[in-house]
């Protein structure tokens, strides 16, 4: 009933435009989705061309001996590929799920109590993301070093963790104030505490605007790994995806179609989970409009 309703909404919106005000609309969408997924497109055309074709002049979309060999040659090649992967998956999952455990109380009470320096500290998160991760290596750097982190996940765990929390906090706070409040008085008078409400009556509703949260959190853990690991780790067996990549090109990693290869591969995951959850995704960005 819910999904009729958005889906009768978005077509009225967009039946308030003229035509050619529709036309500009779907050109601005199509120009935007080019720029975003012709690199994607580009480099799973590298993984499938041979070498020599890769550096060839002029440049030819289609070429001679495409295949899949790189696919499985970059196995062979970097015997700790399975590895890397899996340390990127790792570090990404115990990121989101450390994170969330501080965003829902977090965003709870920001969203529901009014309380000194509220206010002043929500714009302190922000301001705290538009400090660059490379500004705090040295920082960072010293305070694993003294609490016995270096070449640990728990050094590629925690700052990922710290960075990601305030922009969490911030999503769900934002879906967390469109719940009406008298749920929670009604469960108050009836004896539960704030802890049974958070768990019972709040997460279930907010369940949607909870799985936003958690993929944009786990493709922002995954995808920021590289500064991380590369300056807190020194260990091969540690290295995620980007950095073992890094550190293999140009030795046993030097054809650039398996260097692709292996990045698809790496990025097939991420892909992957964002595909069965697209649906929640969506649902989550729009139901608050909905409800308000």
């Amino acid at each position: 009933m819910v999904g009729k309703e958005r889906e009768a909404g978005g077509s009225e919106l967009i039946n308030r435009y003229r035509w050619y005000e529709k036309v500009g609309i779907y050109l601005g969408i199509a120009v935007f989705l080019t720029f975003i997924l012709a690199p994607f497109f580009e480099a799973f055309l590298v993984s499938l061309r041979p070498w020599r074709k890769i550096i060839s002049i002029p440049y030819e979309v289609i070429t001679e001996g495409m295949s899949f060999d790189a696919y499985f040659s970059v196995w062979q090649n970097v015997p700790l590929l399975w590895l890397y992967i899996w340390n990127s998956f790792f570090i990404a999952t115990c990121v989101t799920l450390l994170t969330l455990t501080a965003v829902i109380p977090a965003a709870w009470a920001f969203a529901r109590f009014e309380f000194w320096g509220s206010r002043a500290l929500l714009t302190s998160f922000l301001a705290v993301n538009m400090v660059g991760g490379a500004v705090l290596v040295i920082p960072l750097f010293k305070i694993m070093m003294n609490l016995g982190m270096l070449n640990t996940y728990w050094a590629l765990i925690m700052p990922g963790t710290a960075f990601l929390i305030p922009i969490g906090i911030w999503l769900l706070r934002a879906y967390l104030m469109r719940i009406p409040r008298e749920l929670e008085e009604a469960a108050w008078a009836d004896g539960a505490s704030r802890l049974y409400i958070l768990w019972r009556v709040i997460i279930p509703i907010a369940m949607p605007g909870l799985v936003v949260v958690t993929i944009a959190t786990f493709i922002g853990a995954y995808s920021q790994q590289f500064i991380i690991a590369i300056s807190f780790n020194s260990s091969q067996y540690l290295h995620p995806l980007a950095v073992g990549l890094y550190l293999q090109s140009g030795g046993s990693l030097s054809a650039w179609n398996e260097v692709m290869a292996a990045s698809i591969i790496g990025v097939l995951p991420v892909m992957i989970i964002f595909f069965f959850l697209q649906r929640h995704m969506i649902d989550g960005l729009t139901a608050g409009a909905v409800k308000a």
